[in-house]
């Protein structure tokens, strides 16, 4: 291919501003194109990104200069930001109040499955280091918030299965975030050869909760920022917040996920303004495409045939695929039981797990911190492991959880197709016709109600016509 082979070389030789910007266009160019391929398959949007960027990464047509690459680690601060903040419009008092409990017992059943199980696999049957089998396990206990929400927007599913899926994806994420702070601590206390002490436990608990709090003091700050401004600034005002929370994390090392997920859920509780979520809906997909895509170009496929001296003689492809795997029986068994155990309908019992599976943005954003904090070969196996399996993950998640929407009733049409205009109009005006006629039902039937005065004129009325000679047929009085 001597075109390609061009223009690769002229990528290669572009100044910096220059080669970025076309490998941005490409990136979402190649997003949008896999598309349209999938939706052949019935396949959601999120895992077209992720084969884009498989395929336009350094071991498929190397079409993305690796120093592009590696300079847009920011996404992944932006994307779960973006993310967080939306799900915390699902965290209204008035919902938490009713299915609070439920959804608590759920979330911490699946979460804590799937991590014991992935434990026991690394552990006891595969004998990885401790350090990296415990941080593994935590990592198990995160979803993919923003394949389960990309996935019920594109449906437009709705119902109580989703509100249980949503608050149980956004709780899960805390979970999971509290499990590796707590197992990122005990891991390097296991790699220093030190004594273990309670502070390892207590302090990462301590550091999110404020992080938590100073969330929410965003909230309160955004709530005020709003008052009597245009729709323009609003989105201004509330990317502007968003991005300086993740900034502020960024200098501290911790993660945005909680802060932004407490921003959103302050702001909607003290506000009641669903409108700016939809806003920043609105705004979000090429954001999280380009996250999605750039997943896709850190594959490594090399190193997953190799062994590593902190899992063994063991090839990291087998411990991508026993990872894959358990966590999945972990998630789908936990939330049976968590369903079981709260007294959830069959649809939802038996088809939640099914919607947990998919894993990308926050597991791999803790992957590549706590890689960082390990170093070494413990870091990189780790960090390939997660992205392995979070390929393979967003390749299937997506689409088991469009099944499950679908056999939950969530909505009614595996492959929807977009109402148009006047489609809505009409469907609009059955359904007032049908109210209508559901009103008409259930109001009582007419009585000709007639008092002793007006059937002694009517008797008296018939005998004077009588008398007359006259015939007048029924004469009676009516009333309208």
């Amino acid at each position: 291919m001597p075109l390609f082979n061009h223009l690769q070389s002229l990528m290669q030789s572009a100044s910096g501003s220059a080669a970025t910007i076309i490998s941005v266009s490409l990136m979402l160019f190649a997003g949008f194109a896999m598309t349209r391929i999938t939706r052949l398959a019935k396949l959601p949007n999120v895992t077209a990104y992720i084969v884009a960027g498989i395929l336009i990464g350094p071991y498929c047509l190397n079409a993305i200069p690796g120093e592009i690459v590696s300079g847009m680690d920011f996404l992944s601060d932006i994307a779960l930001a973006f993310i967080a903040f939306s799900t915390g419009e699902f965290f209204r008092v008035s919902v938490l109040k009713k299915n609070g409990l439920k959804v608590i017992v759920i979330t911490v059943l699946e979460a804590c499955m799937a991590s014991v199980l992935v434990y026991l696999l690394m552990k006891c049957v595969l004998g990885l280091d401790g350090a990296i089998s415990i941080v593994l396990a935590a990592l198990a206990a995160a979803t993919a918030p923003a394949s389960t929400m990309m996935t019920i927007r594109q449906t437009g599913a709705h119902g109580d299965f989703v509100n249980t899926l949503v608050q149980v994806v956004a709780l899960d994420d805390v979970v999971g975030l509290l499990e590796y702070s707590v197992a990122i601590s005990v891991a390097m206390v296991l790699v220093g050869g030190g004594a273990f002490q309670a502070s390892n436990v207590l302090r990462p608990i301590v550091t999110n909760l404020g992080v938590l709090g100073i969330g929410s003091l965003f909230g309160l700050l955004m709530k005020w920022m709003m008052k009597h401004r245009s729709t323009d600034n609003r989105l201004i005002i509330s990317i502007a917040c968003l991005f300086t929370f993740c900034g502020a994390c960024a200098l501290l090392d911790v993660s945005p996920l909680l802060g932004c997920m407490s921003m959103g859920m302050v702001y909607i509780n003290l506000t009641g303004d669903d409108k700016l979520f939809k806003q920043l809906n609105y705004f979000s997909p090429p954001i999280l495409l380009l996250f999605f895509v750039r997943s896709g170009l850190s594959f490594r496929l090399d190193i997953l045939t190799r062994s590593s001296a902190a899992v063994g003689a063991v090839p990291l492809i087998w411990v991508g695929i026993g990872y894959f795997l358990v966590r999945i029986l972990g998630k789908y068994l936990g939330a049976f039981l968590g369903c079981m155990a709260v007294g959830k309908p069959a649809k939802v019992r038996n088809y939640l797990g099914l919607a947990l599976i998919p894993q990308a943005g926050v597991a791999i954003g803790l992957a590549a911190l706590g890689a960082r904090t390990l170093g070494g070969e413990a870091g990189q196996a780790m960090q390939t492991i997660i992205l392995a399996s979070s390929v393979l993950y967003e390749l299937i998640g997506p689409a088991c959880a469009k099944l499950s929407l679908y056999l939950s009733g969530a909505y009614a049409d595996p492959s929807p197709v977009e109402e148009t205009e006047t489609e809505a109009k009409v469907s609009e005006m059955e359904r007032l016709i049908a109210q209508i006629q559901q009103i008409q039902k259930e109001l009582p039937a007419h009585v000709d109600v007639i008092s002793e005065e007006e059937r002694a004129f009517d008797e008296a009325a018939e005998e004077q016509y009588a008398t007359l000679g006259h015939r007048r047929p029924n004469l009676r009085f009516r009333r309208f």
